[in-house]
């Protein structure tokens, strides 16, 4: 089959501040029986609202825990439940995993599916793909489906009240995302949904990326003092809608494959998936010989965002030789991103990327007068 441009999307994406009240009312148009998957964190904070906006639209509250990764087993599981009492929708609430196994276990019982975010932390909610983790939290497997999620809900308010480190780990998400898709635009790649970038996922990508360059540090602001203000609306917008459908249309490239490839070392094991991703970002920037200001810039940016840009911060060093070389290995495998850069990128590239960003971000940092990096000590 010729391959050509594809743009994918949620069917109805809804946000603002009280939103989570009003979910029984839109699912109520795709089903009758809802399974609704959370951890017991989050199902406390949303109970009182979700369950009244239920039971004014006339469905039943069905909640199941979940309390891990999203690994296949978990996956079978929720599939069994949704055979055994006829559920005809299934909502993720709350992080990634609670949202990716429902998406994966939805497509498998081929019933409708919808993803409810709790915290603006990645971008993944709108997306077709799951992403599924082996038991001990190591990536596993990228899963592809034919559709985005039926509805995606995310609640400002919930946003405000979420620790400001998941509004922080979006921003790392998304500032990929025009890194990846303009990178992308100049080869000859595809993106997640299995065509060619359009110029419709780049715009987005860009203006998601613009957003975030204004708005970001006022959104951290918003959060830490429990409030929802125009600029978290355009930040939480820009995280979850405008950064999902920039990378999936856009195409990602060198950032999201070395998150990949930063999985392979244990000492990461904890660090979010933004966090990550911003590591390979800024590795991207340097493998490009991205422009020095930018670079600077970027640098300086993340670092007042509270995003690790350097090998210590994601507990590593550039003496970590086997782990890097892990690390890059992992990132240059045959199906992974990275083969979307414009030219070719070998593991040898990503461990002298890593390495010179140590050096690159102190210096940046120091001429700035901005924190030295903190080394992170993983908890195991």
């Amino acid at each position: 089959m010729a391959q050509h441009d594809i743009f994918s999307s949620p069917s109805r994406y809804i946000q603002g501040k009280g939103a989570i009240a009003d979910l029984g009312e839109h699912l109520k148009k795709l089903g009758e029986n809802p399974l609704l998957v959370s951890d017991d964190t989050v199902w406390g904070i949303v109970e009182k609202q979700l369950t009244e906006g239920f039971e004014s639209a006339g469905l039943p509250v069905n909640r199941v825990s979940f309390e891990k990764f999203a690994t296949a087993k978990a996956v079978d599981g929720l599939v069994e439940k949704i055979k055994e009492n006829d559920h005809d929708i299934i909502v993720g609430i709350g992080g990634g995993s609670a949202i990716d196994a429902a998406k994966a276990a939805g497509f498998d019982a081929d019933i409708v599916w919808a993803s409810v975010p709790t915290a603006a932390s990645s971008d993944a909610p709108t997306s077709t793909l799951a992403v599924i983790y082996t038991e001990d939290g190591a990536f596993d497997e990228y899963r592809f489906y034919p559709k985005n999620p039926d509805v995606v809900l995310i609640d400002t308010q919930l946003v405000a009240g979420a620790p400001e480190q998941f509004l922080v780990a979006g921003i790392g998400d998304a500032l990929a995302t025009w890194v990846e898709a303009r990178a992308a635009a100049k080869g000859n790649g595809t993106t997640m949904n299995g065509g060619h970038p359009t110029r419709a996922g780049a715009a987005l990508a860009k203006l998601s990326w613009d957003i975030l360059w204004e708005h970001g540090l006022a959104a951290l602001d918003a959060v830490r003092a429990g409030v929802v203000t125009p600029a978290l609306e355009a930040v939480v917008e820009a995280n979850t809608l405008l950064s999902g459908l920039g990378f999936e249309s856009g195409g990602l490239a060198a950032a999201h494959a070395i998150h990949d490839g930063l999985t392979a070392a244990e000492q990461t094991h904890g660090l979010s998936h933004g966090q990550k991703v911003n590591i390979g970002t800024c590795a991207q920037l340097i493998m490009e010989g991205a422009d020095a200001q930018e670079l600077e810039d970027f640098i300086e940016f993340t670092t007042k965002v509270g995003l690790p840009n350097t090998l210590t911060e994601v507990g590593l060093t550039p003496d970590d030789t086997a782990e890097l070389e892990a690390v890059a290995k992992a990132a240059t495998a045959e199906e992974e991103t990275i083969h979307n850069m414009p030219f070719p990128v070998t593991p040898e590239m990503v461990v002298e990327s890593l390495i010179a960003l140590e050096r690159i971000s102190r210096r940046v940092r120091e001429e700035r007068g901005l924190p030295e990096p903190v080394k992170y000590e993983a908890k195991h």
